[in-house]
């Protein structure tokens, strides 16, 4: 079983990342699509429960709001893999502003000030 985290800001490529490479194989958990957080913690629930694999595509920008899913997802028997978007802040504003929704700047740049680098384990 694999569980797969996405890490970078807004706009920085991760959900056209997860269509190319996941959408075949894994369920995607994103808060874009499930809106609440209760339903984000349900589906990852579901996830862990049935053994299927899945992506976490959002920010995830700390190392503690990655615990989130790392913690259960060893603890099911996951393999945990992350893929670390490096930030191009020029890019991914461009891209957010070309977004049918997209983040407000201060949000985006927010979350690249809050950025840390993944540590392999």
């Amino acid at each position: 079983m694999e569980a797969v985290l996405f890490i970078g800001i807004q706009g920085s490529g991760k959900s056209t990342f997860y269509r190319e490479r996941f959408f075949d194989t894994h369920v995607r958990i994103s808060l874009d699509l499930l809106r609440t957080h209760h339903r984000e913690r349900r589906l990852l629930a579901l996830c862990l429960e049935t053994r299927q694999r899945f992506v976490v595509d959002k920010t995830n920008p700390t190392a503690a709001e990655r615990a989130r899913y790392i913690q259960p997802s060893r603890a099911a028997g996951f393999q945990v893999i992350g893929f670390f978007f490096e930030p191009d802040p020029a890019g991914a504003f461009e891209r957010n502003r070309r977004r049918p929704h997209p983040v407000p700047p201060a949000g985006l740049f927010g979350t690249l000030k809050r950025l840390e680098r993944p540590h392999p384990r």
